[in-house]
């Protein structure tokens, strides 16, 4: 491979990841709206949307670190903070709103509290507004992954 190619990143863990929180979703919301679940299955089926959502937003903003690091330059992303790697995403197309993501990151953060019933809830709302942003960065990712 010369100096100037850049490797093409694998993406099927990301893939797989956005495919479980959407199954995640798709199940909480079907099971959520019958009337016969009890407090603590919804408990159960909401950590695990939250899971996915951590583990999905984790791998998002990886991947857009390793994309920069491919095709823009080596370690240009080392030690920035969370915002500056999503304003050098969003230059380079890979979002669109960095606000919006810095949402998803604060969201993330609080997922250790989830203990917290309101947390919880605010964590579950941010998942669940997170899938679609998720895909688009996905559809963005893999348009530019050459």
């Amino acid at each position: 491979m010369g100096v100037s190619e850049t490797m093409k990143l694998v993406l099927n863990s990301l893939v797989n990841a956005i495919d479980s929180m959407d199954r995640a979703l798709r199940f909480a919301n079907k099971r959520i709206i019958m009337e016969d679940i009890n407090e603590e299955e919804k408990e159960v089926i909401r950590a695990g949307v939250i899971q996915n959502f951590e583990f999905t937003y984790e791998l998002c903003w990886k991947f857009m670190k390793r994309w920069i690091e491919e095709n823009i330059s080596p370690g240009i992303v080392d030690g920035v903070t969370r915002r500056e790697l999503f304003r050098l995403s969003a230059e380079n197309h890979l979002i669109i709103d960095v606000e919006k993501w810095m949402e998803f990151h604060s969201a993330r953060n609080k997922t250790s509290h989830t203990y917290d019933e309101n947390i919880a809830d605010d964590v579950y709302q941010a998942a669940v507004e997170f899938l679609p942003w998720a895909k688009d960065f996905l559809s963005r990712l893999e348009a530019r992954n050459d």
